[in-house]
């Protein structure tokens, strides 16, 4: 297998080098949407080996090209306020597709949303707590079902509605690693709160936007990207070209025997890097040396530390974990050369939460989301490293964190210039906070630590080993770093009530 896995992981580190290459080429200037052709030609260069699913790779590398030639067709500008939504339109239109081709399908999702119109308690509660920051920091969108999120939420109702399993599974990836519009529950209920409006009215809406973003989800994400302002391109436009562009590759994938959850969220987690993560926010962003070499020396950490491991690995997931988790042991080996360390992060930010939550209570629902992110990968990272430590005690040996049993190779980190010198980005002689400063920069947007083009790249290779198998969301916990250090919520997670 080791030829298989080595495939996986040059597909998976040329996204993520063609984004790192294209950032520190164009850090500071002016985005372009062509500046993200680097990684159209990466993704293009994908390929299903044998016992892959072929219909699989093309949903991810026909989305890329499909999001890239609409995209262009549009704009050649995409406003930072804009690009978080990018990866918005692609599920909505894909429903529609499935809408279409299979009215079976479609009746279980009249069942659904005929099960939210009847979910009006169980959905305020929920909205009422995201609001008002019960559950602590938590990722509204979450690629889990941590508490809070609407993924939970939408796992909840499907436990009531008696349509095929795998219609339920397909409807929960879709508001999961699928993202079926950019809503996020309990936005509507909060604003409408905030507003003036009762609890009961604002249920009340919150409950018709919830059907509205199944009901016709494409129409939904237009009315949606009007609310919030949207500017850059025309959306309708943008969806109607990019549903016509996939639609042949999603009947291959349904003639092909593809589970429908893999349908709806393959060909949306792929296209960010295209005005999202190659965009201007990460081009400002990455003005900051320290910024951009902390990117750049994660990602030799994790494409050593897997490469290493090619010979002995022992499945497709393990090689995920490996990634995942030499990119969490370097991020929070970094913010310890500053003295800092994960529980002292999360404590800053879960405190930082509750404060924000009264300062901003219409806070968009993705606010805390990279926060979230963030210090799950490091709190991961610090029980490596404390392990290390522990094991090394006071040998002098070089600290050799494992993740998922397998070495991860630090060094990179030492061979920074610009990591190992902080001092000439600060006051000289006490520049003691530098790299923990950019870390803060990064834990609003860690998408290239965590990271996603690997994540997105891997997990399109490892759907089209198993097609038939769902894989989205993730069935475990999680593992919630503020839950596992400060709050109290594991009781309200449904990894093992998902559908």
């Amino acid at each position: 297998m080791k030829e298989i896995y080595t495939k996986i992981l040059d597909e998976a580190m040329a996204a993520q080098r063609a984004d790192v290459e294209t950032i520190k080429k164009k850090r500071g200037t002016a985005f372009k949407v062509k500046d993200g052709k680097a990684y159209v030609d990466a993704a293009a260069k994908m390929k299903a080996s044998e016992g892959q699913s072929k219909a699989v790779i093309d949903l991810h590398v026909e989305s890329v090209k499909a999001h890239y030639r609409n995209l262009s067709a549009l704009t050649d500008y995409v406003r930072p306020e804009d690009d978080p939504f990018v990866e918005h339109y692609q599920t909505p239109a894909v429903l529609e597709v499935l809408y279409a081709e299979d009215p079976k399908f479609r009746k279980s999702m009249d069942a659904f949303i005929k099960a939210i119109g009847k979910s009006e308690a169980l959905i305020g509660r929920e909205a009422a707590r995201r609001y008002a920051g019960f559950y602590g920091p938590t990722c509204v969108v979450d690629f889990a079902l941590i508490p809070g999120s609407t993924s939970n939420v939408v796992n909840q109702i499907l436990q009531t509605v008696k349509i095929p399993t795998e219609h339920r599974q397909a409807i929960l990836a879709a508001k999961s690693w699928g993202m079926n519009t950019s809503y996020g529950i309990g936005e509507v209920f909060a604003k409408a709160v905030e507003a003036g409006e009762t609890l009961a009215d604002a249920t009340k809406q919150e409950v018709k936007q919830l059907q509205a973003i199944y009901d016709h989800p494409v129409r939904a994400q237009v009315e949606l990207m009007e609310k919030a302002g949207m500017t850059s391109f025309d959306p309708a436009k943008y969806m109607e070209g990019y549903k016509k562009d996939i639609e042949p590759f999603v009947k291959a994938a349904i003639d092909g025997g593809v589970h429908y959850g893999n349908i709806v969220t393959v060909p949306a987690y792929c296209v960010g890097d295209i005005a999202h993560h190659i965009a201007q926010s990460t081009f400002n962003m990455c003005k900051d040396d320290v910024v951009m070499g902390i990117i750049e020396a994660v990602t030799e950490v994790m494409d050593r530390s897997v490469r290493a491991a090619l010979d002995t690995v022992k499945s497709e997931y393990q090689l995920l974990s490996i990634a995942t988790g030499s990119s969490a042991a370097a991020t929070e080996y970094i913010l310890e050369l500053d003295g800092f360390n994960a529980p002292m992060v999360v404590d800053l930010l879960t405190k930082r939460f509750h404060n924000f939550v009264q300062l901003y209570p219409t806070r968009g629902a993705a606010a805390e989301l990279h926060n979230c992110d963030f210090m799950d990968m490091i709190w991961r990272g610090w029980r490596m490293l404390d392990a290390a430590r522990r094991k090394r005690n006071g040998s002098g040996d070089l600290l050799t964190p494992k993740a998922a049993g397998f070495p991860v190779d630090l060094a990179p980190i030492h061979e920074s210039e610009v990591i190992m010198n902080p001092q000439r980005y600060a006051y000289p002689a006490s520049a003691i906070t530098v790299r923990y400063s950019a870390l803060m920069r990064l834990a609003d947007y860690p998408c290239l630590l965590t990271s996603e083009p690997v994540t997105a790249t891997m997990m399109t290779n490892i759907i089209a080993l198993h097609p038939e198998q769902i894989a989205a969301p993730v069935r475990a916990c999680k593992d919630c770093a503020s839950a596992s250090m400060v709050d109290f919520r594991h009781e309200y997670c449904q990894w093992r009530e998902a559908v």
